[in-house]
């Protein structure tokens, strides 16, 4: 790997924890970089998947307190998504690299569709009565399967998609909400390592040459977050999703 390659990863890793820190959607980046530097499509999702990890725990620590109130409530969401993640890592290692760079493109419409509809996508506060009876739903436990599945297929958009499908099913304020979110991404990020791992589709130099300019990025997400509109980013987020579907759909 050339020092062209390992600084386009390094900067690639960096930029995607800072614009996850503020809007989401770095997934775009990793993704991107690890194709344009030659890693095959279900390689990079793999690598990709690995590199983000670091900024899934991170997102967790502000939650720690919240969540030792509401651990017991989120046991069975984990249980699904364990299972629905092993599902969706499955599929990604059936197929082969020119079966998933068919569905890349497409698959990176629905996430920049997914992304970009996000502001309108937040759960909304409700009164007590109507969160306890959402609280209730049976749907709840479905919705996250079909979310694991998605996240250890591809996992672009997942937070996004996951915070929709628990404001409808569950109880609480958004900030409860998004403490449950960022343990089930932890669960489903962590399980689909293991099973990329296990399948020896992870390229290692890649994630190496990531994962530190995740950890840096993380910080800068705050600094990026006082200065830069998040207008801006998402719009910037949008167009790196755009432009990968487009890609993928010509060399695809």
């Amino acid at each position: 790997m050339s020092f062209l390659t390992i600084a386009l990863l390094f900067v690639a890793g960096f930029a995607a924890s800072a614009i996850n820190a503020v809007a989401g959607g770095g997934t775009f980046l990793t993704f991107g970089a690890l194709s344009l530097a030659g890693v095959p499509p279900i390689s990079a999702n793999a690598t990709s998947s690995i590199a983000q990890l670091p900024g899934y725990f991170t997102s967790t620590l502000p939650y720690l307190k919240d969540l030792r109130s509401i651990w017991r409530g989120i046991i069975l969401l984990a249980l699904v998504s364990v299972v629905g993640s092993v599902l969706g890592a499955m599929l990604l290692l059936w197929l082969d690299n020119a079966e998933f760079s068919a569905a890349v493109p497409w698959l990176l419409l629905g996430a920049t569709a997914l992304f970009a509809a996000g502001p309108w996508l937040r759960p909304k506060q409700r009164h007590q009565e109507d969160a306890a009876a959402a609280g209730r739903s049976r749907s709840g436990p479905a919705m996250q399967f079909v979310t694991a599945i998605y996240g250890g297929f591809f996992g672009a958009g997942m937070g996004i998609m996951m915070l929709a499908t628990l404001g409808l099913t569950e109880s609480g304020d958004y900030h409860r909400l998004n403490a449950v979110k960022n343990v089930l991404a932890n669960v489903i990020a962590i399980v689909a390592i293991v099973v990329f791992v296990s399948g020896g589709v992870v390229d290692w130099a890649g994630a190496l040459a990531m994962i530190p300019g995740v950890a840096l990025g993380g910080y800068s997400g705050v600094w990026v977050a006082k200065r830069v509109p998040q207008i801006a980013i998402r719009l910037f987020v949008i167009a790196i999703g755009l432009s990968l579907a487009a890609y993928y759909f010509v060399t695809g």
